[in-house]
Protein backbone atom coordinates (compact mmCIF):
# COMPACT_ATOMS: atom_id res chain seq x y z
CA UNK A 1 0.00 0.00 0.00
CA UNK A 2 1.56 3.59 -0.80
CA UNK A 3 1.76 5.53 2.14
CA UNK A 4 1.45 8.94 0.38
CA UNK A 5 -1.62 7.77 -1.68
CA UNK A 6 -3.74 7.26 1.63
CA UNK A 7 -2.56 10.69 3.24
CA UNK A 8 -3.36 12.02 -0.27
CA UNK A 9 -6.68 10.35 -0.04
CA UNK A 10 -7.77 11.25 3.17
CA UNK A 11 -6.44 14.43 3.10
CA UNK A 12 -9.38 15.04 0.62
CA UNK A 13 -11.88 12.57 2.11
CA UNK A 14 -11.80 13.97 5.76
CA UNK A 15 -14.00 16.75 5.47
CA UNK A 16 -17.23 15.39 4.11
CA UNK A 17 -16.85 12.20 6.61
CA UNK A 18 -16.61 14.71 9.39
CA UNK A 19 -19.69 16.37 8.50
CA UNK A 20 -21.34 12.67 7.92
CA UNK A 21 -21.75 12.86 4.21
CA UNK A 22 -20.29 10.04 3.39
CA UNK A 23 -17.87 7.24 4.71
CA UNK A 24 -17.62 5.05 7.81
CA UNK A 25 -18.22 6.07 11.44
CA UNK A 26 -14.59 8.16 13.21
CA UNK A 27 -13.87 10.52 10.25
CA UNK A 28 -10.81 11.47 13.09
CA UNK A 29 -9.21 7.89 11.65
CA UNK A 30 -8.32 10.07 8.80
CA UNK A 31 -5.90 11.94 10.28
CA UNK A 32 -3.44 9.84 11.62
CA UNK A 33 -0.92 10.15 9.49
CA UNK A 34 1.01 7.44 11.15
CA UNK A 35 -1.60 4.59 10.18
CA UNK A 36 -1.92 4.62 7.03
CA UNK A 37 -3.33 0.97 7.06
CA UNK A 38 -6.19 1.92 9.23
CA UNK A 39 -6.36 4.79 6.81
CA UNK A 40 -7.19 2.22 4.06
CA UNK A 41 -9.66 0.51 6.21
CA UNK A 42 -11.50 3.58 6.05
CA UNK A 43 -11.03 4.46 2.73
CA UNK A 44 -12.51 1.13 1.63
CA UNK A 45 -15.57 1.71 3.10
CA UNK A 46 -16.13 5.28 1.00
CA UNK A 47 -19.44 3.64 -1.33
CA UNK A 48 -18.70 6.22 -3.74
CA UNK A 49 -14.72 7.29 -4.17
CA UNK A 50 -13.51 3.80 -3.66
CA UNK A 51 -15.36 1.92 -6.87
CA UNK A 52 -13.91 5.26 -8.98
CA UNK A 53 -9.73 4.26 -7.35
CA UNK A 54 -10.51 0.71 -8.20
CA UNK A 55 -11.27 1.44 -11.62
CA UNK A 56 -8.57 3.79 -12.49
CA UNK A 57 -5.97 1.27 -10.54
CA UNK A 58 -7.50 -1.31 -13.05
CA UNK A 59 -7.61 0.64 -15.93
CA UNK A 60 -3.30 2.02 -15.18
CA UNK A 61 -2.19 -1.40 -14.68
CA UNK A 62 -1.69 -0.22 -10.88
CA UNK A 63 -2.24 -3.02 -8.15
CA UNK A 64 -3.21 -0.30 -5.42
CA UNK A 65 -6.17 1.86 -5.48
CA UNK A 66 -4.53 4.21 -3.29
CA UNK A 67 -1.24 4.77 -5.26
CA UNK A 68 -1.08 8.27 -4.91
CA UNK A 69 -1.36 8.66 -9.35
CA UNK A 70 -4.88 6.94 -8.80
CA UNK A 71 -5.79 8.99 -5.88
CA UNK A 72 -4.58 12.38 -7.50
CA UNK A 73 -6.30 11.63 -10.66
CA UNK A 74 -9.82 11.18 -8.84
CA UNK A 75 -9.81 14.43 -6.75
CA UNK A 76 -6.92 16.55 -8.99
CA UNK A 77 -6.92 14.87 -12.05
CA UNK A 78 -3.88 13.70 -14.22
CA UNK A 79 -3.21 11.52 -17.31
CA UNK A 80 -5.27 8.45 -15.69
CA UNK A 81 -8.54 9.99 -16.76
CA UNK A 82 -7.78 8.86 -19.97
CA UNK A 83 -6.87 5.55 -19.83
CA UNK A 84 -10.26 4.99 -18.24
CA UNK A 85 -13.10 3.85 -20.27
CA UNK A 86 -16.58 5.59 -19.73
CA UNK A 87 -18.21 2.67 -20.51
CA UNK A 88 -16.35 0.72 -18.09
CA UNK A 89 -17.37 3.72 -15.62
CA UNK A 90 -21.14 3.41 -15.70
CA UNK A 91 -20.99 -0.84 -15.60
CA UNK A 92 -19.16 -0.33 -11.94
CA UNK A 93 -21.68 2.06 -10.96
CA UNK A 94 -24.47 0.70 -12.43
CA UNK A 95 -23.51 -2.12 -9.90
CA UNK A 96 -22.20 0.13 -6.82
CA UNK A 97 -25.57 2.71 -7.01
CA UNK A 98 -27.93 -0.46 -7.93
CA UNK A 99 -31.50 0.51 -6.69
CA UNK A 100 -30.29 4.20 -5.83
CA UNK A 101 -32.06 7.19 -7.37
CA UNK A 102 -31.24 10.29 -8.44
CA UNK A 103 -28.53 12.05 -10.89
CA UNK A 104 -28.26 11.97 -14.04
CA UNK A 105 -25.31 9.50 -14.31
CA UNK A 106 -27.15 6.89 -16.09
CA UNK A 107 -27.50 9.13 -19.51
CA UNK A 108 -23.61 10.42 -19.20
CA UNK A 109 -22.03 7.87 -21.28
CA UNK A 110 -20.18 11.01 -23.04
CA UNK A 111 -19.23 12.56 -20.27
CA UNK A 112 -18.48 9.82 -18.24
CA UNK A 113 -15.56 10.71 -16.48
CA UNK A 114 -13.83 8.73 -13.01
CA UNK A 115 -13.13 11.99 -11.41
CA UNK A 116 -14.68 13.86 -8.59
CA UNK A 117 -16.42 16.15 -10.42
CA UNK A 118 -18.28 13.47 -12.51
CA UNK A 119 -19.81 12.17 -8.50
CA UNK A 120 -20.97 15.82 -7.74
CA UNK A 121 -22.08 17.07 -10.87
CA UNK A 122 -23.66 13.99 -12.07
CA UNK A 123 -23.92 11.20 -9.40
CA UNK A 124 -25.28 13.15 -6.61
CA UNK A 125 -29.04 14.72 -7.88
CA UNK A 126 -28.33 18.10 -6.95
CA UNK A 127 -26.95 19.62 -9.91
CA UNK A 128 -30.71 18.08 -11.47
CA UNK A 129 -32.57 19.66 -8.93
CA UNK A 130 -30.59 22.89 -8.93
CA UNK A 131 -31.84 23.32 -12.96
CA UNK A 132 -35.11 22.44 -12.04
CA UNK A 133 -35.69 25.21 -9.23
CA UNK A 134 -32.24 27.25 -8.64
CA UNK A 135 -33.21 26.16 -5.45
CA UNK A 136 -29.71 27.83 -3.25
CA UNK A 137 -29.60 24.66 -1.02
CA UNK A 138 -28.68 22.79 -4.18
CA UNK A 139 -26.30 25.40 -5.12
CA UNK A 140 -25.03 25.29 -2.38
CA UNK A 141 -24.24 21.89 -2.34
CA UNK A 142 -22.76 21.95 -5.70
CA UNK A 143 -20.09 24.85 -4.59
CA UNK A 144 -18.74 23.20 -1.40
CA UNK A 145 -19.20 19.79 -2.71
CA UNK A 146 -16.47 20.37 -5.53
CA UNK A 147 -12.90 20.30 -5.24
CA UNK A 148 -11.99 23.75 -5.42
CA UNK A 149 -9.16 26.40 -5.41
CA UNK A 150 -7.76 29.22 -3.46
CA UNK A 151 -5.61 31.38 -2.32
CA UNK A 152 -4.51 32.12 1.47
CA UNK A 153 -4.57 36.08 2.55
CA UNK A 154 -3.88 34.54 6.29
CA UNK A 155 -3.59 32.39 8.44
CA UNK A 156 -4.88 32.37 12.66
CA UNK A 157 -4.26 29.22 14.42
CA UNK A 158 -6.02 26.25 12.89
CA UNK A 159 -7.99 28.66 10.62
CA UNK A 160 -6.94 30.44 7.17
CA UNK A 161 -8.36 33.20 5.53
CA UNK A 162 -8.74 31.91 1.98
CA UNK A 163 -9.77 33.84 -1.28
CA UNK A 164 -11.74 31.78 -3.87
CA UNK A 165 -14.51 31.97 -6.30
CA UNK A 166 -17.74 30.31 -5.62
CA UNK A 167 -20.23 29.17 -7.93
CA UNK A 168 -22.94 31.33 -9.22
CA UNK A 169 -25.96 30.35 -10.98
CA UNK A 170 -27.05 32.32 -14.06
CA UNK A 171 -30.53 30.96 -14.47
CA UNK A 172 -28.79 28.44 -16.98
CA UNK A 173 -25.52 27.97 -16.04
CA UNK A 174 -22.70 27.77 -13.42
CA UNK A 175 -20.28 30.36 -13.81
CA UNK A 176 -17.37 31.26 -11.30
CA UNK A 177 -18.26 34.21 -9.37
CA UNK A 178 -16.46 36.80 -7.82
CA UNK A 179 -13.50 36.34 -5.99
CA UNK A 180 -14.55 36.47 -1.83
CA UNK A 181 -12.71 35.94 1.01
CA UNK A 182 -13.80 32.72 3.17
CA UNK A 183 -12.94 30.99 6.11
CA UNK A 184 -11.51 27.91 6.32
CA UNK A 185 -9.89 24.95 8.53
CA UNK A 186 -6.56 23.13 8.09
CA UNK A 187 -5.90 21.66 11.54
CA UNK A 188 -8.38 20.06 14.06
CA UNK A 189 -7.12 19.65 17.78
CA UNK A 190 -3.14 19.82 16.21
CA UNK A 191 -3.96 17.03 14.01
CA UNK A 192 -3.26 18.06 9.95
CA UNK A 193 -2.02 15.95 7.01
CA UNK A 194 -0.36 19.32 5.67
CA UNK A 195 2.79 20.37 7.14
CA UNK A 196 1.41 24.33 7.73
CA UNK A 197 0.15 27.10 5.78
CA UNK A 198 1.67 30.90 4.77
CA UNK A 199 -0.13 33.56 3.46
CA UNK A 200 0.48 33.03 -1.06
CA UNK A 201 0.02 29.65 -0.91
CA UNK A 202 -2.35 28.16 -3.59
CA UNK A 203 -4.99 25.60 -2.36
CA UNK A 204 -7.56 22.87 -2.94
CA UNK A 205 -10.39 22.92 -0.78
CA UNK A 206 -13.01 20.65 -0.02
CA UNK A 207 -16.32 21.91 2.21
CA UNK A 208 -14.91 24.04 4.64
CA UNK A 209 -11.22 22.18 4.35
CA UNK A 210 -8.06 23.01 2.83
CA UNK A 211 -7.10 19.31 1.94
CA UNK A 212 -3.55 20.31 -0.22
CA UNK A 213 -0.74 23.22 -1.01
CA UNK A 214 -0.97 22.53 -4.92
CA UNK A 215 1.13 23.96 -7.67
CA UNK A 216 -0.36 26.14 -10.60
CA UNK A 217 -1.12 22.71 -12.70
CA UNK A 218 -2.29 21.11 -10.18
CA UNK A 219 -4.98 24.08 -9.81
CA UNK A 220 -5.45 24.81 -13.74
CA UNK A 221 -6.37 20.77 -14.25
CA UNK A 222 -8.78 21.37 -11.29
CA UNK A 223 -10.65 24.15 -12.64
CA UNK A 224 -11.16 22.86 -16.09
CA UNK A 225 -11.36 19.04 -15.29
CA UNK A 226 -14.68 20.82 -13.42
CA UNK A 227 -15.21 23.14 -16.46
CA UNK A 228 -15.31 19.96 -19.12
CA UNK A 229 -17.92 17.91 -16.77
CA UNK A 230 -20.21 21.28 -16.71
CA UNK A 231 -19.62 21.66 -20.60
CA UNK A 232 -20.11 18.39 -21.14
CA UNK A 233 -23.71 18.18 -19.24
CA UNK A 234 -24.61 21.80 -20.63
CA UNK A 235 -24.25 23.61 -17.44
CA UNK A 236 -21.10 25.53 -18.25
CA UNK A 237 -21.35 28.62 -20.18
CA UNK A 238 -19.75 28.63 -23.75
CA UNK A 239 -15.59 29.20 -23.06
CA UNK A 240 -15.83 28.46 -19.61
CA UNK A 241 -12.79 25.78 -19.47
CA UNK A 242 -10.91 28.36 -21.31
CA UNK A 243 -11.51 30.98 -18.41
CA UNK A 244 -10.60 28.19 -15.63
CA UNK A 245 -7.47 27.96 -16.69
CA UNK A 246 -6.92 31.64 -16.95
CA UNK A 247 -8.38 31.92 -13.58
CA UNK A 248 -6.07 29.34 -12.35
CA UNK A 249 -2.80 31.51 -13.13
CA UNK A 250 -4.93 34.95 -11.81
CA UNK A 251 -4.93 32.96 -8.77
CA UNK A 252 -0.81 32.34 -8.96
CA UNK A 253 -0.58 35.93 -9.90
CA UNK A 254 -2.44 37.20 -6.81
CA UNK A 255 -0.50 35.04 -4.47
CA UNK A 256 2.96 36.20 -5.86
CA UNK A 257 1.29 39.65 -5.09
CA UNK A 258 0.89 38.41 -1.47
CA UNK A 259 3.89 37.07 -0.46
CA UNK A 260 5.47 40.89 -1.24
Amino acid sequence: MSERGAILFARYAYPPNELGYCGPADASALLRAEATAAIERHARRFEGAWCYLELLAESAGLPDPLDERVVEAYWIGNELLDRTDPAALLARLRERFRGQRGGTWREAAGRALAHHSFQVFDVYPWAGLLRDSAHPTALSVLDRCRIRTGVVRSVHGESATVVSRPLRWTGTHLVPGAPCEESVRWSRGGRSLIPGLSPGDVVALHWDWVCDVITGSQAARVESTEARQLGAQGLAAPGTAGRAAAGAAAALSAARETRR
